[in-house]
């Protein structure tokens, strides 16, 4: 089966599933200690009940840290396991790098991050951050409301509905990313419908947050 096939296929069962759209793209934070933790968070954790309220906890318990820099100066305070309620030290780790990666690389607010992410080198020195892959990478660039697919369980279940062959991360992004062109759609707002029309049957663990 070729990509073009697999295209074919998944566009088909957008249109009879999912209706002609517009289809918006998921709105994101714009607390950037919210979007770096709920990155990080995300990963194999039920959102709704364990990632969304400890990201709320932290926009709430910390206002100011909205830039980067504010954000990794609370965090160096040593708090931010207690603010987050967790003793993950992986994934406190992968906070604390990718906060610092950003802060050496002059990013500082969601436009900015948005900005960043489009650069190759950017993608390949997130993906060297331990505990860092090509979905959380795709993930943090739709948090900031960038028109990005994030591959998850949702994802590939639609797509297995549609019959695609496709099964890798890249390739199925690749399948979604040219359904999308091919149907006019933005790509992540392609994948923010296809996400909540699957999550409706259960089993939701990433949904888009809202501020």
């Amino acid at each position: 089966m070729t990509i073009d096939d697999d295209v074919a296929k998944l566009a088909n069962h957008v249109r009879t599933t999912l209706g002609e759209g517009p289809f918006l793209r998921a709105g994101g934070w714009h607390h950037m200690g919210a979007v770096i933790c709920d990155a990080v968070l995300q990963q194999a954790r039920h959102y709704e009940r364990w990632v969304r309220p400890r990201v709320k906890e932290l926009q709430s318990a910390w206002p100011d840290a909205h830039t980067v820099t504010r954000f990794r100066a609370r965090a160096a305070e040593g708090e931010l396991s207690a603010v987050l309620r967790t003793t993950n030290r992986r994934k406190l780790a992968a906070i604390v790098a990718i906060t610092d990666l950003l802060a050496a690389s002059g990013v500082e607010t969601r436009d900015e991050l948005r900005a960043w992410l489009k650069e190759d080198t950017s993608r390949s020195a997130l993906l060297a951050v331990h505990g860092v892959g090509a979905k959380t990478v795709d993930y943090l660039g739709s948090l900031v409301g960038g028109s990005h697919v994030a591959v998850d369980v949702h994802l590939r279940a639609f797509a297995r509905q549609a019959g695609v062959g496709a099964t890798t991360y890249h390739g199925l992004r690749r399948v979604y990313e040219e359904a999308a062109d091919r149907l006019g759609h933005d790509r992540g707002g392609l994948e923010h419908v296809v996400w909540s029309h699957m999550s409706v049957n259960g089993g939701a663990q990433r949904p888009a947050p809202s501020p």
